[in-house]
């Protein structure tokens, strides 16, 4: 379960994602291993990341979304069209 943010962490890694370019791309196929695999991979490398859910319905959206946060333990800071900001703390950085 990922960790739930307040407003202001929401907000503080609103702002450090924006200039982040998208790192996974969820296609047709929808959330599978492979996907699941480069997610888990680019979140343990960078803790933040954009994830760019291209299919046109915005439920469907969202759902694949949640899945993936959810297979990966990683929190969803924010969605903008076909873009989801994940989160998930690195366990070795002490520095927060």
């Amino acid at each position: 379960m990922p960790t739930p943010l307040s407003a202001r962490e929401r907000a503080h890694l609103k702002a450090r994602a924006h200039a982040l370019a998208p790192v996974v791309v969820v296609g047709h196929a929808g959330v599978t291993p492979a996907v699941v695999a480069e997610t888990e991979r680019a979140l343990t490398a960078h803790e933040l990341i954009k994830v760019r859910v291209d299919t046109a319905d915005r439920g469907a959206r969202t759902a694949l979304g949640d899945q993936l946060a959810a297979s990966t333990d990683a929190a969803v800071v924010h969605r903008i069209g076909k873009i989801a900001i994940l989160w998930r703390p690195n366990p070795l950085v002490e520095d927060r």
